[in-house]
């Protein structure tokens, strides 16, 4: 018996808050964790490229960077332009947004309504996703045939948050244990 051919596996990139990333292979699964943030799924299936973001806040103008919304979102859409998506052809599926504490502001309802109004307003195709709700959500995405994959996790609300603060962050300096109060 003859071997087929090989089997390509999943490459798995994880994307926390204040990330996205942008591909055009086929075996790439992008992945992510939300509570309150959102991730925007957006792919052009004509050019074969896809990408996911994950973000915090609706939108400001700081320092933050793609942690905001609207940072997040033109960041994925100027890199799916420069891989030769067209905004007509784009197709959107967002996930998060979830209220996972009662009593505090309902960011995760923010977060839900700007991505949906940032689509609206770039003519971009709503396919859908899951939205608001009181549960956290794990997300695989496969960015060139435009899959999706939603798991609810338990709601441990802590390990969500602690989730949620992961950040790739150049290491800070060490201060030899000096404390700073404000």
């Amino acid at each position: 018996m003859e071997p087929g051919p090989p089997v390509e596996m999943d490459r798995k990139i994880h994307i926390v808050q204040g990330e996205y990333h942008v591909s055009d292979e086929s075996n790439v699964m992008l992945s992510t964790l939300l509570g309150s943030c959102v991730a925007a799924c957006i792919r052009d299936p004509i050019a074969g490229v896809g990408g996911m973001n994950h973000f915090l806040l609706p939108g400001a103008d700081d320092s933050e960077g793609v942690r905001y919304g609207v940072q997040a979102m033109e960041l994925l859409m100027n890199s799916l332009f420069s891989r030769g998506a067209r905004r007509e052809r784009m197709e959107a599926k967002l996930f998060g947004g979830a209220r996972l504490q009662a009593g505090l502001t309902d960011v995760g309802a923010e977060n839900a309504a700007f991505a949906e109004r940032f689509l609206r307003s770039e003519g971009i195709r709503y396919l859908g996703g899951s939205l608001r709700g009181d549960q956290a959500r794990r997300i695989q995405f496969w960015p060139v045939s435009g899959r999706a994959r939603q798991a609810l996790l338990a709601r441990n609300e802590e390990a969500v948050f602690a989730a949620e603060r992961v950040r790739r962050e150049a290491p800070k300096p060490d201060t030899g244990g000096d404390l700073e109060l404000f």
